[in-house]
């Protein structure tokens, strides 16, 4: 048999830092809907979520369906609109696009999963010309999202992947929990939305302050029975 490297990334938080405009849409949307301000730090806890469950977190316990409704899509309003403000900034993290390229000249799969729908990941990813790296890419379009492993397991099934070959990487709690529960390997990262305290308990085996680090850690992963395919 022979044996793959697949790398899933998460987006928002560890490609991505897209901190200040997630805060600034959601704030936008709860003030809109006169509920007062959201403060980053509920804000960072519920980012990598289907967008309905996050915004359900952070919303009052009898906000009705309709009301929850009106909110997702005030946040998603002030998304656009701050795209489209001048200076509009959402910028690759330093080392991101290294160890993108880096990953696929040595011959790793590139996939996503990422609780963003696929029309808002084409436009980010667009920007930056990131299409190109990824041979599978998994949003919440199609199905359950994180910490549910479904958009690993399709990863792995669209590129043909084991678990034991397959590294998952992302900033969140649930990442880690997502990526334990489709049996992979759990790298966390300290620079997006989560402590490193929530990351190490969703379950990550490793957690690491830079793409220097990560990387390291990615020259060193071996899946499991390659010496003896070999």
């Amino acid at each position: 048999m022979n044996t793959l490297k697949l790398a899933v990334f998460d987006v928002d938080g560890t490609l991505i830092d897209s901190r200040e405009i997630i805060h600034r849409a959601m704030d936008r949307a709860f003030t809109r809907a006169g509920l007062g301000e959201m403060p980053y730090d509920r804000v960072r806890t519920i980012v990598g979520l289907e967008l309905s469950e996050a915004i359900g977190r952070l919303a009052p316990a009898d906000i009705g369906h309709e009301r929850l409704l009106l909110l997702c899509n005030y946040y998603k309003e002030a998304f656009v609109e701050q795209r489209a403000d001048p200076g509009f900034e959402e910028p690759l993290y330093a080392g991101a696009l290294e160890t993108l390229e880096r990953l696929s000249d040595e011959g790793w799969l590139l996939g996503v999963a990422t609780g963003k729908a696929r029309r808002g990941l084409d436009i980010v990813f667009g920007h930056h010309g990131l299409h190109r790296y990824f041979q599978t890419l998994q949003t919440v379009d199609h199905g359950v999202g994180k910490p549910n492993p479904r958009m690993v397991l399709d990863a792995m099934a669209e590129t043909g992947a084991r678990p034991e070959e397959t590294v998952v990487i992302g900033d969140t709690s649930f990442d880690m929990l997502m990526a334990r529960s489709a049996g992979t390997t759990a790298l966390g990262v300290s620079w997006g939305f989560h402590t490193a305290d929530e990351i190490a308990s969703g379950g990550a085996h490793e957690i690491h302050d830079s793409y220097d680090t990560l990387n390291g850690a990615l020259s060193r992963f071996v899946p499991a029975g390659e010496e003896v395919s070999r």
